[in-house]
């Protein structure tokens, strides 16, 4: 999600370089529809809140093949692969984690959850996430909470640790830098216990 509602302001998140702006929403007959919000800050892309959208300065940037800015190219999203160490999960997802790819999210991290440990979501190849993928992700979180598990976000770009932040969602996920970071921290608590947000901060600092 590149366009985040708030009561009647609306925020755009550049998919480009993770910078944010916040204006006041034109009610449109279609919520969806964006495009007064995105021409009037001087933004590039789609006209819909689904992006792509570009701030003032990436929208200058060389584009590649593919229409997107040359240093954040995007594709399809899926899942990498899903290894099992000891008792953590770690899925590998990548690409753009949205309503098109969003079940396949959903089906890894309910094979994770069937494994009965704690999950690491790397997000090292994410380039974009909308609300679709971040849903099954705080349904996943809830799910992994309730059986005394916990469930890592590792690697999330700029662009995703903003849309977290303003989702408010930052605080819900312990977030490593790494994959490597996730790992030697649950390997540190006892078996299926949550790691501290102390803790969390600790291993990124």
């Amino acid at each position: 999600m590149t366009v985040v509602p708030d009561d009647h302001l609306m925020t755009l998140i550049c998919d480009t370089c993770g910078d944010t702006v916040k204006a006041t929403a034109c009610v449109l007959p279609d919520a969806e529809v964006v495009w007064t919000l995105v021409s009037e800050q001087g933004w590039s892309g789609s006209p819909f809140a689904t992006g792509p959208h570009r701030c003032p300065h990436c929208s200058l940037l060389p584009l590649s093949d593919g229409g997107q800015a040359a240093c954040g190219e995007h594709g399809p999203g899926g899942i990498l692969g899903i290894d099992h160490l000891d008792d953590v999960t770690v899925v590998a997802a990548a690409g753009d984690v949205d309503l098109d790819s969003g079940d396949t999210l959903r089906t890894a991290l309910r094979h994770a959850a069937d494994m009965g440990g704690h999950v690491v979501v790397d997000l090292s190849r994410v380039h974009l996430i909308d609300s679709t993928g971040l849903g099954h992700l705080v349904r996943a979180h809830r799910d992994a909470r309730d059986r005394g598990a916990t469930l890592c976000l590792a690697a999330p770009s700029r662009f995703i640790r903003t849309v977290l932040h303003t989702m408010r969602l930052d605080g819900a996920f312990p977030i490593f830098d790494s994959r490597e970071d996730a790992l030697a921290q649950l390997s540190k608590a006892p078996a299926l216990e949550r790691p501290t947000a102390a803790a969390a901060t600790a291993t990124r600092s």
